[in-house]
């Protein structure tokens, strides 16, 4: 991520999943429970959003964004 760019929000999946791989490329996100996703995203540096603001959907999404790109690896 560029140090210039907007703070991280639930709503930037696509840069979620590129941290997410970018800092555990040989994880499997399909064996992440949604609670240990969430606080994966929570601890990203530059990450703003709410813990409240989270639900299933948005994990979903995320889960999906980051298979993509470990499969492309």
């Amino acid at each position: 991520m560029n140090p210039e760019a907007l703070p991280i929000t639930w709503v930037n999946t696509e840069e979620i999943a590129f941290q997410l791989f970018e800092k555990n490329p040989n994880l499997n996100p399909l064996q992440i429970r949604f609670t240990t996703l969430r606080d994966m995203v929570l601890a990203i540096p530059g990450f703003t959003g709410e813990k409240s603001k989270c639900n299933e959907r948005i994990l979903e999404a995320i889960q999906m964004a980051w298979l993509e790109e470990y499969r492309d690896a």
